[in-house]
């Protein structure tokens, strides 16, 4: 289970059985790519010596990385209709990068690990698994998870459903390196704020009991054959609406092979993927840092 996976089934089963069982395919949102352009001029920010991490030369790297994203997937310049909405749209993803050092001071971090892949076995025998965007670790070894967001912060009555990721990722960490870290923090860089928490044992044991419970449920729902539609606000950006039985339509039949061989990965737009592959080929072996 991963955070996404999980948050696809408590928003809507039946989205989730459409993006992780029959893997229909989903259309390109230029926000998307925007978030995964931020992220990796983030992560590479960070390879440089500190002196140099400033919003200029953190604007600078755009276009290259995006040059570097074509390359992989030639197909990405067709979501945009004109030369001129690329541009506006590097410009709202330079705007994107400048509202983060009003947050942090990148010069002052030394990131332990970027995009850094963990993984924990429960007593349950759920397998839990994830990418960290970020993780600094303090000379006395306390640890800090941050995620960066390219969308505005959650209302209030939505701040729970935010952090369950990142109490995904402090459960995952603390049952494969028996420490609770110490900082849960969501880097909103849509409106510039930050959203911090300090999970505690109980927090992270009924966080536990929680994706326990998913994965009953997603075991309960594949067994019966049986994912239903729950209509929400998340349906304004769905891509299943044409086969949603909500918005008038019929889903496909269930891909039965798909389940006799186990839960197949979400499958996003294939552009995401190779992007991801090649992103993670190119920082393996890569050093890693000690925070301050």
């Amino acid at each position: 289970m991963s955070p996404s996976r999980a948050s696809d089934f408590m928003t809507c089963p039946l989205m989730f059985r459409f993006r992780t069982i029959d893997r229909l395919p989903e259309t390109s949102s230029v926000d998307a790519v925007r978030g995964t352009l931020v992220h990796k001029v983030l992560e590479d920010l960070f390879s440089l010596p500190a002196a140099e991490r400033t919003p200029e030369r953190a604007r600078a790297m755009l276009s290259p990385t995006w040059d570097a994203f074509v390359v992989q997937s030639p197909e990405l310049p067709a979501l945009f209709g004109s030369r001129a909405e690329l541009d506006a749209w590097m410009t709202s993803a330079a705007e994107v990068l400048d509202r983060y050092f009003t947050l942090e001071d990148p010069q002052r971090l030394e990131p332990a690990e970027r995009e850094l892949y963990v993984e924990a076995l429960l007593d349950s025998k759920l397998l839990l698994r994830g990418y960290i965007d970020r993780l600094d670790v303090a000379p006395d070894g306390a640890m800090r998870v941050s995620d960066y967001k390219t969308g505005p912060s959650p209302a209030v009555d939505y701040e729970a459903k935010a952090l369950f990721q990142m109490k995904f990722y402090a459960l995952a960490l603390w049952r494969s390196r028996g420490v609770i870290p110490k900082v849960l923090r969501l880097v909103y860089l849509g409106n510039g704020e930050m959203l911090s928490y300090e999970p505690d044992e109980a927090d992270l044991v009924a966080t536990e009991r929680k994706v326990n419970a998913l994965w009953d449920a997603m075991r309960a729902a594949e067994e019966a054959r049986d994912w239903q539609p729950n209509r929400s606000r998340a349906c304004d950006w769905c891509s299943f609406k044409a086969v949603c039985p909500e918005w008038g339509g019929t889903p496909p039949p269930v891909p039965e092979e798909r389940l006799r061989r186990g839960a197949a990965r979400p499958r996003g737009p294939r552009w995401f993927g190779r992007i991801r592959r090649w992103w993670r080929r190119s920082r393996s072996g890569g050093p890693s840092r000690s925070a301050r």
